[in-house]
């Protein structure tokens, strides 16, 4: 029930991507940028200084430093290390323990740290609206789009994503800002997502919107 040991490979181009169904774009006074699950505890399963971990952790932080010059709300999901059973519930018979209570495993990496004024919200389930605040961050702020990087673009992201679309909020997967367990699971995600709830799309074009 551990996390799984991640071969290398690549981040798909923007060639790779697969067509969306829905022409959204992204406005940074509507927007809010999800930081999924990016702690140690789940980056320590990719290869170190490889691909895919290399990239999607340089194209999230050059969309912190771009979108927080914006003023678009960063948010961050994060799971707490020591869960009790009841905590976990059914990811228990799934995945285990979960995060051990270790500062050294809980923490974010320094270049995607949280910035002060950032939101953390504690993660219980895969989707980082089921018990947090984060539908009414964004109902409070009045936005109603969600940019989401981060792990694991099969399992949180994606069930995010497809919360979101169940709140009316549009939801944008960041396609060379996530990363997964595999090449086949990465691209699995950003097929669903792009023909059943998200609009897929890169960090480039993010840079390029608004």
């Amino acid at each position: 029930m551990a996390l799984p040991a991640i071969a290398p490979y690549p981040l798909p181009t923007p060639d790779e991507l697969p067509a969306n169904r829905v022409p959204w774009t992204v406005d940074p006074d509507r927007a809010v940028l999800l930081v999924h699950d990016l702690q140690q505890h789940f980056l320590s399963a990719f290869p170190a200084g490889q691909e895919p971990l290399t990239g999607m952790l340089a194209n999230t932080a050059r969309l912190l430093t771009a979108y927080r010059r914006r003023g678009v709300p960063v948010v961050y999901s994060v799971q707490r290390g020591g869960q009790t059973p009841e905590e976990r519930g059914l990811q228990l018979d799934f995945w285990g323990p979960g995060v051990a209570d270790d500062p050294a495993v809980l923490a974010v990496p320094d270049a995607v740290a949280p910035e002060p004024g950032d939101t953390l919200l504690t993660k219980w389930k895969y989707s980082a609206f089921v018990r947090t605040d984060l539908a009414e961050l964004l109902s409070g702020t009045g936005r109603d789009q969600l940019v989401v990087v981060g792990v694991y673009a099969h399992i949180g992201v994606l069930m995010t994503a497809a919360d979101a679309w169940m709140r009316d909020v549009r939801a944008f997967v960041v396609a060379d800002a996530v990363a997964d367990f595999s090449r086949a699971d990465h691209d699995m995600a950003l097929r669903w997502a792009a023909g059943r709830c998200a609009a897929v799309t890169t960090t480039d074009a993010l840079i390029g919107e608004g």
